[in-house]
């Protein structure tokens, strides 16, 4: 596929030179944002030995095709502003409307930097009716792989304008990050989205740079075998193909004369269930396949005919929602939250019923908790928690994961990142770990590795590379233990030893029960923090969140010094310091005392001598952790380990 692809991407390029036509990537266009203030290299491909022309701002910058057709000018150092004009000349004329020089940052990771402000409108209205700033924009990146070819151009994409039309497609993170440093500059901010939803770090990282990881390096060679991939493909197709078609063979509520989602089913003799929750946890026990809900309720005179809202939380897995026996919407994975429209006519005065048919792979199946269940017209609202009842449709062994072949080492970067290479940036904005906490240990070198061969792609030197640490996650545990996101938060704390990086803290702003959490505006204030230090020279400013910068093992206790504190270290609500242990053999943790004085952290628990590690914030959902810098930052997780000799090993 990957060969295929290129081949005719380079024939319709040199079909364009063989015509005399210049050819501009995707990225210079319309509306492009231009990093400011550095010598800039524009580029295009025309036939070979062709004169290319570029008339900008009264000047005029000339050059000549190589053999191949590759074309290059190198445009002098520009200052922010615009909007200007560009044309480009040879055999054809290409003229740009409406280009802005600024800054430009990668907005890359996983599916926490690529949820979109769509997802979170509920949570900022306002934001999404004042969106108008045509000095903020993105270049959404096509979502495409290749492991076999490093491509120059994308097959897609262009530059957008923010404004209450188009803010539902930005990300939500890169959005208030460019907010953010654009209110406090007045400059052009240029965001080029390239994220994609459950990548691991090596799919991000370039062939040379996964040579030093042979596991990643070897999945890479295989998998660019296209034979391999497309029998791994419909072997994937028709397990789930079989899989479906059986359940839906099975279903009992889908058979001719019972259709479950009717109005007037006969449910009498159905179970009753608490919603939300899973059915593992209830009567119906541990099952997978087909399970049907169904729940009477009594809509008000005021309601009837009205447009409605309906609101199902989250569903786990999949979803296809019934209101008095019409279709309103289906949702085809978990995470997305279920945020149906009712269409006006549909709800009656008096009894109405919501029928929901939800069909779980694999795992708990079921409603999660804590979320929002609801019908509402304006300001009147029914809840929907409580006795729903339900019957099992069909039951089915568990459905495999299909192989995600589009997260597999190396191949989101020679699609997704490799056509940027040429395009000057400011900097990188990062959200990303999720996908790596089965094997943390491996984070703790590629992440790094990442940052320093990106660094080494783009050869401009070590730009700033600002991230996210991940979010509190999952039930909270009250006693210690083991916890594989925190060792990923430490991996990505260690990560600061690389010069000129940043890392906002997010163990705050997590929800127990979603990996994506809606507070993304939070997310990007702390980026753009740290962007103000470290990318636009407020070198006072206290950007980062307090981290270890030295400790002192003692007999009775441990001192810890913090850096990035404002002056003061302090609990969160005045409420005393909590989420410390510590361990006498570093393998055996137990809750500590701790207490603050200035900038340092003594921890300690009377039945322990002679300690030699303490930890903090250490769990998937450190969620009462509550050291914080004065300047209202949280302290990053960390762990500590006594070494022979002072200074102790973090």
């Amino acid at each position: 596929m990957g060969k295929r692809i290129f081949f005719l991407f380079l024939c319709c390029c040199f079909s364009f030179g063989a015509n005399g036509q210049i050819v501009l990537p995707r990225l210079i266009s319309d509306g492009a944002v231009l990093q400011r203030g550095v010598e800039l290299k524009l580029w295009g491909w025309a036939s070979p030995g062709e004169q290319v022309i570029l008339d900008f701002n009264q000047q005029s910058y000339i050059t000549q095709t190589d053999q191949h057709g590759n074309w290059t000018i190198m445009l002098p150092p520009q200052q922010a502003g615009g909007p200007y004009q560009m044309a480009f000349r040879g055999n054809n004329l290409i003229i740009l409307q409406n280009i802005l020089f600024g800054d430009v940052w990668l907005c890359s990771g996983q599916s926490n930097m690529e949820l979109t402000m769509q997802r979170v409108a509920d949570e900022y209205p306002d934001v999404i009716k004042n969106a108008n700033n045509p000095f903020i924009r993105q270049f959404l990146v096509p979502d495409k792989y290749d492991f076999n070819n490093a491509y120059q151009d994308f097959d897609a994409g262009q530059w957008v304008e923010s404004s209450p039309e188009s803010i539902d497609e930005f990300s939500a993170v890169a959005y208030f990050f460019a907010q953010e440093i654009h209110q406090k500059y007045r400059i052009p901010i240029g965001l080029v989205n390239a994220a994609l939803g459950g990548s691991p770090v090596e799919a991000w990282m370039s062939e040379d740079g996964l040579k030093q990881f042979p596991y990643a390096y070897d999945e890479l060679q295989q998998f660019k075998d296209e034979n391999f991939v497309s029998r791994i493909e419909a072997h994937d197709r028709n397990r789930q193909q079989t899989w479906y078609k059986q359940l839906n063979e099975k279903d009992t509520g889908l058979q001719a004369g019972e259709e479950w989602f009717l109005e007037h089913t006969a449910d009498h003799n159905w179970e009753k269930m608490e919603i939300p929750g899973f059915w593992a946890n209830q009567t119906l026990g541990d099952v997978n396949g087909v399970v049907w809900f169904r729940k009477k309720i009594t809509v008000p005179k005021s309601m009837a005919g009205q447009e409605a809202k309906l609101w199902l939380g989250r569903i786990v897995d999949q979803d296809h929602v019934y209101v008095n026996g019409e279709f309103v919407g289906t949702t085809g994975y978990q995470y997305p939250p279920r945020k149906y429209k009712i269409k006006a006519g549909l709800l009656k005065e008096g009894e109405n019923t919501i029928a929901i048919r939800i069909i779980n792979e694999q795992g708990r199946g079921g409603f999660i908790l804590d979320k929002p269940y609801f019908l509402a017209i304006q300001n009147d609202t029914i809840h929907l928690t409580g006795n729903w009842k339900y019957q099992l449709g069909g039951k089915m062994e568990p459905l495999a994961s299909p192989t995600f072949i589009r997260w597999k080492a190396g191949g989101l970067y020679k699609r997704m990142i490799a056509p940027l290479l040429n395009y000057h940036i400011k900097g990188v904005i990062w959200y990303q770990g999720e996908s790596n906490t089965k094997k943390p240990d491996q984070y703790d070198n590629c992440f790094p590795a990442l940052i320093n061969d990106w660094r080494d792609q783009w050869k401009i030197g070590d730009f700033p590379f600002l991230y996210v640490q991940l979010a509190n996650y999952m039930e909270e545990t009250p006693s210690p233990t083991e916890s594989a996101w925190a060792e990923l938060r430490q991996a990505q704390l260690n990560a600061l030893s690389v010069p000129n990086t940043g890392m906002a803290v997010a163990i705050d702003i997590g929800e127990w029960n979603d990996i994506h959490p809606l507070n993304k505006k939070d997310v990007g204030k702390r980026l753009a923090l740290l962007a103000r230090k470290l990318a636009y020279g407020e070198k006072d400013l206290v950007a980062q969140s307090p981290t270890p910068e030295d400790d002192r093992f003692r007999k009775k206790n441990v001192v810890v010094t913090f850096r990035d504190t404002g002056g003061q270290l302090l609990t969160k609500n005045g409420q005393p310091l909590a989420y410390f242990e510590i361990s006498a053999d570093g393998k055996k943790f137990v809750k500590a005392s701790a207490a603050i004085s200035g900038k340092k952290v003594k921890v300690w628990q009377d039945q322990i001598q002679n300690p030699v590690a303490i930890r903090y914030a250490w769990a998937n959902n450190p969620a009462t952790a509550n050291l914080y810098a004065v300047t209202g930052l949280p302290a990053s997780p960390f762990q500590i380990t006594k070494t022979p000799t002072q200074p102790s090993k973090r």
